[in-house]
């Protein structure tokens, strides 16, 4: 079977798909959304805009970042508020005489009732994968990570996400861990700045990146952090080929699809110490091992920055600066569900989705 590589993820700017989505979501290089907050207005809205989206090209992959807590993209009473992942990670070290059994059993059923909820709500409404876990660790310095992260002890955070990419797995979605190596080190925001770990790769394998190989049976995708670990590459891990092939590929032994992270964020913007185009940053990061680019929202105001980065990166295809790759694209058609989800009404009267109702903390 040959299949065309479509590795670019894009955002839409509203509530419905305009003429301009359309025309960029039927570009062979799109190979999905990602949707916010501003498209998002009611469960009955979000249903059909994913089914607009589908009605293009089925195999789109529908993506957002739903993690629970403060990054949650659909807030309103249609979708169930689902805590911090650090609450998870409270709840383990937690140790209540007044609560019977063990508190790192009760924390693990809670992530699993999570992941559960999770993936079940937003397929019902046609979302194939949320972003999610965060796999880093919770070193107490990085405000945008912060009660993101289950916790400081690595091994507390791969059982915790385990147990929630099992609930994620019974719901029928794929999970995605990141930050990989780790973005918890580090103060700097990527979204705003260029953070910059000074650690060796000894220390960061076995801290920060431990989650990584003991879920590597489970990982259906990972997305590398826009920092730089200066004794390991000058490039950030997203742009790495070190950080990716020979480390993430060989020495951990990662099968599933790799995401870049947003490339409009100022930690993407500065590679090998000069500023780049969108159309350049993502080439280098599918040079280095990445499957999957995200530039995210610049479809708003009837900007062209996503037309020109769609050319751009034709462009660069047909000048040989990047290939298709078949095992990429299988990895990416791997990410939508297999089995179809079941319809609101008839999740609000499943039992196990009752169940891990009342098991979220």
């Amino acid at each position: 079977m040959s299949l065309a590589h479509s590795p670019l993820i894009l955002d839409i700017a509203g509530l419905d798909l305009s003429a301009s989505d359309r025309r960029r979501l039927e570009h062979p290089l799109t190979g999905g959304v990602i949707l916010f907050g501003r498209n998002w207005k009611d469960r009955s809205q979000l249903t059909e805009l994913c089914a607009s989206i589908k009605a293009v090209r089925e195999d789109l992959l529908i993506l957002v970042d739903h993690e629970g807590g403060r990054v949650q993209r659909f807030r309103t009473d249609d979708f169930t508020h689902l805590p911090a992942m650090g609450a998870l990670g409270r709840l383990w070290m937690q140790a209540d005489p007044a609560c019977s059994g063990d508190p790192a059993l009760r924390a693990c059923e809670a992530a699993t009732a999570c992941g559960y909820v999770l993936g079940a709500e937003l397929r019902a409404c046609g979302v194939d994968m949320s972003f999610a876990p965060v796999l880093d660790l919770d070193h107490g310095r990085s405000a945008v990570i912060c009660d993101r992260a289950f916790h400081r002890d690595p091994r507390i955070v791969a059982l915790l996400a385990r147990s929630l990419m099992h609930g994620l797995l019974q719901a029928g979605m794929a999970n995605c861990g990141k930050h990989f190596p780790g973005h918890g080190y580090v103060q700097a925001d990527s979204h705003t700045d260029i953070p910059v770990d000074g650690r060796s790769l000894k220390a960061i394998l076995s801290d920060d990146a431990r989650p990584y190989p003991w879920l590597g049976t489970v990982l259906s995708s990972i997305m590398p952090a826009h920092v730089i670990y200066p004794k390991v590459d000058a490039r950030p891990a997203g742009f790495s080929p070190r950080w990716l092939g020979s480390i993430l590929r060989e020495q951990l032994g990662f099968g599933g699809a790799v995401f870049s992270d947003d490339l409009s964020m100022a930690g993407a913007r500065l590679i090998d110490g000069r500023q780049v185009t969108y159309t350049e940053a993502a080439v280098v990061a599918l040079q280095a091992g990445c499957d999957l680019v995200l530039l995210c929202n610049q479809s708003l105001d009837g900007s062209r920055v996503l037309d020109d980065w769609l050319e751009g990166m034709g462009q660069a295809q047909q000048q040989g600066q990047w290939s298709p790759v078949q095992a990429s694209e299988l990895r990416r058609l791997a990410l939508l569900p297999s089995q179809p989800p079941l319809g609101w009404d008839d999740l609000m009267l499943e039992p196990a989705y009752l169940r891990a109702l009342d098991l979220i903390p």
